[in-house]
């Protein structure tokens, strides 16, 4: 079961899933990341995330890139060190910022744009 948190900021969105992001949530959480990667900027707390599979590494992929496509941007954060070193292993920090903090992760989006 996955549960998806969103908090409005004026600067920001922040998406808080919880629960594991694998091959059985991966829908509700690639639709969530539909609905709000509409050109703003997007923050990822992944604190609440236990477990990442490739299926949920793909859609914070394609989350990336319709964000992009759409003028916006996304950073992800708070991840627990497992999926942490799963984004790092995997080159994810290279395709967007990955921070420890929300503050962190803020500034890295907002000196992107």
């Amino acid at each position: 079961m996955l549960e998806i948190n969103v908090d409005e900021f004026a600067d920001y969105v922040i998406c808080r899933p919880v629960g594991e992001l694998d091959a059985f949530t991966v829908g509700q959480f690639r639709e969530s990341l539909t609905d709000l990667g509409g050109g703003g900027r997007l923050l990822i707390d992944l604190a609440g995330v236990p477990f990442l599979d490739s299926a949920g590494l793909g859609a914070l992929i394609g989350g990336v890139r319709r964000a992009r496509e759409s003028g916006g941007d996304v950073a992800v954060y708070g991840a627990r060190p497992a999926v942490a070193r799963l984004l790092h292993t995997t080159g994810f920090d290279r395709v967007a910022s990955v921070s420890d903090s929300e503050q962190d992760a803020a500034k890295a989006l907002a000196e992107a744009s």
